[in-house]
């Protein structure tokens, strides 16, 4: 999967708007009965619209015409009666359309937050967060226009301008052509302005996306912006980013606000058209001034709902780039997925098998090539090496982040891409380098390695990783609040949470990332007894860039140029003089 940087414009797949476009309206046919009743309530508020001008007309050829104030009075009552239920109508059909295109914002916004946590590490590898983020939360919400003026505006004014047509053509052939003159002027120019507009809207959706990204990563790097005092410098990225944005919604909004002017424009030629020739038929007595007066009116109801409709195509040529690039990440294949017939993995007893395991990220060289071996239960694996060996990659293979190239991975026999991935990762701890916490109390944070741990359980393996007395002295303990990514706790804390959360899933693999990298001696000491807790009677796989921390694993395997260069004890191989040699005593000498 190709990489794409913060200030990178992402390449969209390229689908016609038609597809787009219906793609996104079946989502509205789950709402089919709602749909069906604002339907019918725009039936009646179209009706009601359409018969007004030709009250007016009877008003004034007839009543009027004729002095007939009683009839005028009674005609005037059923028409404030009728205009009164359209406007209750038309209120009560705003708001089942607005809850029906929030519904289905939510159902899009939920299925694609979905989809994303089914993605593998590749994907989330070859972009910035930002940018899953201005798709997840900004273009999902700039569809919610277009999904209520569908139904509510594309459709009762499709109706109207179909309705007008008839009447005026039924009333007066000439007149109706005349009203209706300047129709081909008018699709020329949409055309023209939605070809241009379409394509100056996707390019503002990629400068908001990259905009977006960049604030993502600057916001959570400010720490370090803030130590090598690099402000000036994030500040004209920043500026030019948002100079490229501004740009390119100005470009779009100058090519979307011409649709306004162009139905302006043939609004005005066809009603001067429809007047001019309207004043030469009454001159020959082919019309009354009623019926030229209704046609007036006509000529509004025919021109303003295709302002309405040139409005709603803005709309969607504004808008259709959000759905496009919703439907982008929802067509991305989950690259790690369970395979068709997979199988509960039974509880294991953590028997490790690589056969001929080969493995690389993107267009980069085997980072393991032909690796095989084989771990005992209850065995303790350190994987050392320099950085990029592939340490970290061979975990990441065994819990199946990532899917292997060739080869075969088997737990207790069974090769792990034929078992559910839920059956294989809920029998596995990880414990990595990036110890995140979420917001909310030191409980929850630790009940996550396991949701339905009791609060016995979490308390017991706190205790076991020795957490319990540093938590005992928060403020509230077990119920102290946590904030974004653990902020106000020291490294070492963080890790220690992270130790019991994974100590209370009870895992029967477990796998340390460089899990101590970042603890202080102090709090190293702490911890090394809970990690023998953990260790004991469970098959483990650390990786370790302290040689002093691994002192006591079953095997070292040294890890580099894509397979294993040397496996055994700590001491067989110190005896070697060999690569894991060579580490030990520089690590010794520093």
């Amino acid at each position: 999967m190709a990489r794409n940087a913060t200030k990178q414009d992402e390449q969209i797949s390229d689908k016609t708007k038609r597809e787009t476009l219906l793609r996104l309206f079946r989502y509205l046919l789950q709402y089919k009965k709602t749909i069906v009743l604002v339907l019918v309530l725009m039936a009646f508020t179209t009706a009601v619209a359409l018969i007004n001008p030709l009250l007016i007309e009877r008003a004034i050829d007839v009543h009027i015409g004729n002095r007939d104030k009683e009839g005028l009075i009674r005609l005037g009552i059923v028409g404030i009666v009728l205009n009164i239920f359209m406007i209750l109508l038309i209120k009560w059909r705003m708001y089942l359309m607005a809850k029906v295109s929030n519904d289905v914002l939510v159902k899009i916004r939920q299925e694609l937050y979905e989809h994303i946590q089914t993605l593998g590490f590749a994907f989330f590898d070859s972009r910035p967060t930002g940018k899953i983020l201005a798709r997840l939360m900004g273009d999902v919400n700039s569809l919610k226009d277009v999904l209520a003026n569908s139904v509510t505006t594309f459709i009762p004014d499709a109706v109207t301008i179909l309705a007008v047509v008839v009447i005026m053509i039924a009333k007066n052939v000439k007149l109706g052509l005349a009203s209706m003159s300047a129709i081909p002027l008018m699709a020329v120019g949409v055309w023209y302005v939605q070809n241009k507009s379409h394509k100056r809207w996707q390019i503002f959706r990629k400068k908001t996306s990259n905009m977006n990204a960049f604030l993502h990563e600057d916001v959570s790097g400010m720490r370090i912006i803030q130590s090598f005092h690099a402000e000036d410098e994030t500040g004209a990225t920043f500026d030019d980013l948002l100079k490229q944005h501004y740009d390119s919604f100005d470009d779009a909004v100058r090519y979307a606000d011409a649709f306004g002017p162009v139905i302006d424009i043939c609004w005005g030629l066809a009603a001067m058209m429809m007047y001019w020739v309207g004043v030469v038929l009454i001159g020959k007595g082919e019309v009354q001034v009623g019926a030229l007066i209704a046609f007036g009116s006509y000529i509004a109801m025919f021109w303003q709902p295709l302002m309405n409709l040139s409005n709603f195509y803005n709309q969607l040529v504004t808008n259709i780039t959000g759905a496009e690039r919703i439907f982008e990440i929802l067509d991305t294949p989950a690259e790690i997925t369970d395979a068709e017939g997979a199988k509960e993995l039974p509880k294991i007893k953590g028997r490790v098998t690589f056969e001929h395991v080969s493995f690389h990220y993107d267009e980069d060289p085997d980072v393991l090539s032909d690796v095989s071996f084989e771990v005992e239960p209850g065995e303790t694996i350190a994987l050392v090496g320099p950085t990029g060996a592939g340490k970290s990659t061979i975990v990441n293979l065994l819990s199946r982040f990532y899917d292997v190239q060739s080869g075969e991975i088997c737990i207790d026999g069974h090769p792990i891409h034929e078992v559910t991935i839920e059956s294989l990762r809920s029998q596995m701890g990880i414990m990595t380098q990036e110890n995140f916490l979420f917001s909310g109390t030191v409980k929850e944070n630790i009940r996550y390695g396991r949701l339905d741990a009791t609060d016995e359980e979490i308390v017991e393996a706190a205790k076991a990783v020795n957490a319990h007395e540093f938590i005992m002295s928060l403020e509230k303990g077990y119920d102290t609040e946590i904030k974004e990514r653990g902020a106000g706790l020291s490294i070492g804390q963080r890790q220690l949470l992270a130790f019991a959360r994974t100590m209370v899933s009870q895992p029967r693999i477990l796998i340390l990332d460089e899990a101590t990298s970042s603890i202080d001696t102090h709090t190293e000491l702490l911890v090394q007894k809970g990690i023998e807790t953990m260790l004991r009677g469970r098959t483990a796989f650390v990786i370790a860039h302290r040689l002093s921390t691994i002192q006591n694993a079953d095997r070292i395997f040294v890890i580099d140029k894509g397979g294993i260069l040397e496996q055994g004890s700590a001491r067989e191989l110190l005896a070697l003089k060999g690569e894991y040699y060579k580490l030990y005593m520089a690590q010794f000498e520093e």
